[in-house]
């Protein structure tokens, strides 16, 4: 697909604080001249199709760290959702051409064609530092006045008590693979290349959001996944609901929005982070082993490790803050963690946690200390045809 010449248009991004940024419009044209959202930043230096696509970004506007955005197009093996979810991007500097054989469209092509807005030519050095050290804050950008992106921004809710989940999650269950047992992963927000790789453990039968407990155990899982999401899970009360019919009742794994799913069913509580961990490179150690992992991480909320009382171990902990990245039930077949061991995309260190799933759903009971041994994870396999990655 040839992208066709772009109309420079003048836009800008202007803060919730008042802070301005210059730059030009890429991607679709907003309605109105204003897109708005909560201002996040993502240190990734490939992979911007993956998180542009990630339905965890839902409500957020993603600034890109790394200058140089889209050199290498957009592929339709690269979705990680249906479509984007997130309000729009912000880019350094947008590639005037695409140069990859996998290639299928310009970036700029891409983001037209569903809909996603999105600012170039900013200067993304000082808008990260301004981020970092005041956290994520409501913007807007747009071609409209800059009295009236400012006024967007302030009427902008961002991601406090809002429930996002429902805007990702799928409507309808459906069916991935052909393994003999079959696994039930919540869809919260999932990503394709989770998806992928609990395909090679099992069939998997994705359901909605709101499946009950009752409903998800008739289907008799050999386990249950907990999958990443957009916002507040102190607004997905009816999951939490539900994962506390689950445990101790089958086998659970939780990731990202999942893992603070897992721990508020559990009795624990979850708190914004000032500007949330976006990125491929944040260092996590594994505390029985004392190994590091370099980590895929895309939150903004995080589990307050001290509120989770002494039927909950912590695992994992992040480096740069030592914030919670991860638990096990004592005693019972679930544990959890904050980042992504899928690594759509990212370094594929923690991998090993799928084989760790594999091992509890293959000994429920006897399983012990399993999710603090490392282990060869299964192989990777397509677990969704490119049909249903949406078209780039």
């Amino acid at each position: 697909m040839t992208s066709p010449p772009r109309v420079i248009q003048e836009a800008a991004l202007v803060l919730a604080d008042g802070s301005v940024f210059e730059g030009e419009l890429i991607g679709a044209t907003p309605a109105g001249g204003i897109a708005s959202g909560e201002v996040v930043f993502n240190t990734v230096l490939s992979g911007y199709q993956e998180v542009l696509t990630d339905p965890s970004y839902a409500g957020q506007i993603i600034a890109f760290t790394y200058p140089h955005i889209g050199n290498y197009g957009a592929s339709l093996a690269d979705f990680e959702s249906r479509r984007p979810f997130c309000r729009g991007v912000v880019v350094r500097d947008l590639a005037r051409r695409q140069s990859n054989y996998r290639s299928e469209a310009h970036l700029d092509s891409m983001l037209r064609r569903y809909g996603v807005s999105g600012v170039g030519g900013i200067d993304t050095r000082r808008l990260t530092r301004l981020l970092r050290d005041t956290g994520a804050m409501s913007g807007a950008f747009g071609t409209a006045a800059e009295a009236d992106l400012h006024a967007a921004a302030l009427a902008e809710p961002g991601t406090d008590g809002i429930d996002l989940v429902a805007e990702v999650t799928t409507p309808t269950a459906y069916t991935v693979g052909s393994g003999d047992r079959r696994i039930v992963a919540y869809d919260f927000g999932i990503k394709y290349s989770i998806i992928d790789h609990l395909a090679t453990l099992g069939t998997v039968t994705v359901v909605p959001a709101s499946a009950t407990a009752e409903e998800v155990l008739a289907m008799k899982p050999a386990g249950v996944f907990l999958s990443n999401g957009p916002g507040d899970p102190a607004m997905v009360e009816y999951a939490v609901q539900a994962i506390s019919g689950l445990v101790g009742q089958v086998p659970v794994f939780g990731i990202c929005l999942g893992h603070q799913l897992l721990s508020r069913a559990l009795g624990g509580d979850t708190f914004k982070l000032p500007f949330g961990h976006h990125g491929g490179n944040h260092p996590v150690q594994h505390l029985a082993s004392s190994k590091v992992e370099i980590t895929s991480q895309n939150h903004n909320f995080c589990v307050d490790a001290g509120s989770l009382g002494t039927a909950v171990e912590v695992t994992h902990i992040n480096l740069n803050d030592h914030t919670n990245e991860g638990m096990l039930v004592k005693g019972q077949p679930a544990f959890s963690v904050q980042y992504h061991p899928e690594a759509g995309p990212g370094p594929h260190d923690a991998s090993y946690l799928f084989g760790v799933f594999d091992d509890m759903m293959n000994d429920p009971y006897q399983w012990r200390d399993k999710p603090l041994i490392r282990r060869t994870p299964p192989g990777r396999t397509a677990g969704l045809p490119a049909a249903e990655r949406g078209v780039a």
